[in-house]
């Protein structure tokens, strides 16, 4: 199952829900993308749809996505 990870750039609107400057893992979800939405898990720890031009892609090596995703 491949990750992805994103870095939130931008809170405003969602300061209790998002952090800035932290990584996030991203929830494939094919109608989120279609609306320019993203799904994350976020502060609370349930999945929710943000904005997409809040965070910013970050590649990482698929060895290290396995792990950061493997941690809960």
């Amino acid at each position: 199952m491949a990750h992805h990870f994103v870095v939130c750039i931008d809170n405003d609107g969602y300061e209790v829900s998002l952090e800035r400057r932290k990584l996030y893992e991203v929830i494939s979800d094919e109608r989120a993308d279609a609306l320019a939405m993203i799904r994350i898990v976020d502060e609370s720890g349930d999945d929710y749809l943000y904005p997409a031009n809040l965070f910013e892609p970050v590649p990482l090596p698929q060895s290290l996505e396995e792990k950061l995703a493997s941690v809960a």
